[in-house]
């Protein structure tokens, strides 16, 4: 038989998940951005139907914030959901209030919105690098003194979260060395992901006279 403590514990537990997950409708004009946001939210076809949704049938699947220092609240999951209310005509909708640190906020963000689908390269290359590097000031591998190690493992806890393999994962955290530029070829399939990791251990400066000598040659590599 289950102690009455063992119970009473138990319960309270129950209890602060259900209120921390209570939905709450929240005025759109209270919701701001995550600080430096790396999935860009476009008024593409997919907005139009996810704006036509909303429209319809509101807010099915509540936004994920957390409450701002300067009032108001921040967005960890949710962008598109509340531009589409914007654009639907809403003044409000459904959300789910939670207390986290930066770096739990930054991990549960990125992971909310990697699996979406048309994700460009440089959104993913920045998603994963935030997500790293969130993951290395948890200190969650603080017990090991090998810099290397602790690398090794913290991008291998980004893929495992993703969904993709490590060395693919580590490429993408590698494209943040590049140039907007050349970063922006990649984003426009001008130039494929395998050579332009190769670009990114080029100095800025080399970077930007390869790229000088593409546009005279006409060529990628």
């Amino acid at each position: 038989m289950e102690e009455p403590k063992s119970k009473a514990k138990r319960g309270a537990k129950t209890a602060a998940a259900a209120q921390e997950d209570k939905i709450t409708l929240l005025p759109l004009l209270e919701l701001h951005d995550f600080p430096n946001h790396p999935f860009k939210v476009r008024d593409d076809e997919a907005m139009q139907e996810t704006t036509e949704s909303i429209r319809q049938y509101g807010v099915l699947v509540p936004a994920i914030v957390r409450p701002r220092e300067d009032g108001g609240y921040e967005i960890i999951a949710g962008h598109r959901r509340r531009h589409g209310s914007e654009l639907a005509g809403l003044s409000a909708m459904p959300c789910i209030v939670r207390q986290m640190d930066d770096d739990t906020a930054t991990i549960l963000m990125v992971d909310s919105n990697i699996q979406r689908e048309n994700i460009l390269p440089s959104e993913r290359a920045q998603a994963y690098k935030m997500k790293l590097e969130a993951i290395k000031r948890q200190g969650q591998r603080r017990d090991l003194t090998s810099g290397q190690v602790v690398q090794k493992l913290s991008v291998q806890e980004v893929a495992d979260g993703s969904g993709e393999g490590y060395k693919t994962v580590q490429r993408f955290i590698r494209l943040n060395k590049l140039t907007p530029p050349l970063m922006q070829m990649v984003d426009d399939g001008k130039l494929k992901t395998t050579p332009a990791v190769e670009l990114s251990y080029l100095t800025p400066e080399e970077q930007e006279d390869f790229l000088s000598y593409m546009e005279s040659e006409g060529c990628t590599p």
